[in-house]
């Protein structure tokens, strides 16, 4: 081989190096990690010894039997769990690595964090003011940028051309699904990185259960979400990643392909199964 050969590997191989070196992903922390968290509510532990983390871009499903902790887990992201008395928490719960319970603002926290209930919650206002009401709150003035704002979260949300000819009829006016895609717009108008979301669909019907999924489907793109469901089939759908509960515990956390097709622990495997639950 050649000398001026030789030299040519030797500088693909740099180049390739470089490339290489280029494209390494920078070491960064999650969006939110959770690192041995024990809840309690009086002498009882809800929760116990919880690890999980969420990258950006997650859709993440929490399953499990009524009253295994799920919902209680979710509450733990944007501290809601602050309102219930005799409430304690041992443990970090990072937001891109600020502890939540000591470093940011709760307010601030909850603005980052939006929450979608498993009932729908309008406020008793105009279609426009449900949008525009905590923008409004966080100081927004604006009127153009608030229209902007209310019109772009609507979009968003899927239900910009079911509405745009009543935005200030009173949103309980509203069908049931559409009531829960305004609360999905009103969360979006905060502008949050997270979206909780506690069973947004148990109380839907089948068609407006399906256009629910569909708004997962493309919020994705923007926002991390967490979603709360008893529905096995729906969380096969609409996340990549899947963490089953069980008493209190996360048996097992994983992407959603892995934990339906080939769990690691038989209590996952029976729950999924219907063994019990």
């Amino acid at each position: 081989m050649s000398e001026n050969t030789i030299d040519q590997l030797n500088e693909r191989l740099s180049e390739r190096s470089s490339d290489q070196a280029i494209n390494q992903p920078t070491e960064q922390c999650n969006k939110v990690d959770v690192k041995n968290l024990d809840l309690f509510y009086g002498d009882f532990q809800a929760l116990k010894q919880i690890n999980f983390s969420l990258n950006r871009g997650d859709v993440t499903a929490l399953i499990g039997p009524s009253g295994c902790g799920k919902s209680t887990f979710l509450r733990t992201l944007n501290r809601m769990n602050d309102l219930i008395p005799d409430c304690r928490i041992t443990g970090e719960v990072l937001l891109e690595g600020e502890n939540i319970y000591n470093q940011i603002d709760v307010v601030d926290l909850r603005r980052r964090v939006g929450m979608v209930f498993q009932k729908p919650n309008p406020f008793n206002m105009s279609i426009f003011d449900n949008i525009a009401y905590g923008p409004r709150m966080q100081g927004l003035r604006d009127k153009r940028r608030t229209a902007e704002l209310v019109e772009n979260s609507l979009k968003k949300a899927a239900i910009w051309d079911e509405v745009k000819d009543r935005l200030k009829k009173q949103a309980h006016a509203l069908s049931g699904g559409q009531q829960q895609r305004l609360c999905i717009a009103r969360s979006i108008a905060m502008e949050p990185e997270i979206i909780l979301m506690d069973e947004p669909t148990s109380a839907l019907d089948p068609i407006a259960t399906g256009r629910i999924e569909e708004l997962i489907g493309e919020l994705k793109k923007e926002f991390s979400i967490i979603l709360v469901t008893h529905a096995m089939h729906q969380a096969s759908r609409v996340s990549n990643k899947t963490a089953f509960f069980l008493l209190g515990e996360m048996v097992e956390y994983g992407s959603t392909g892995a934990v339906f097709t080939n769990p690691r622990d038989k209590r996952t495997e029976d729950y999924i199964s219907g063994r019990f639950g």
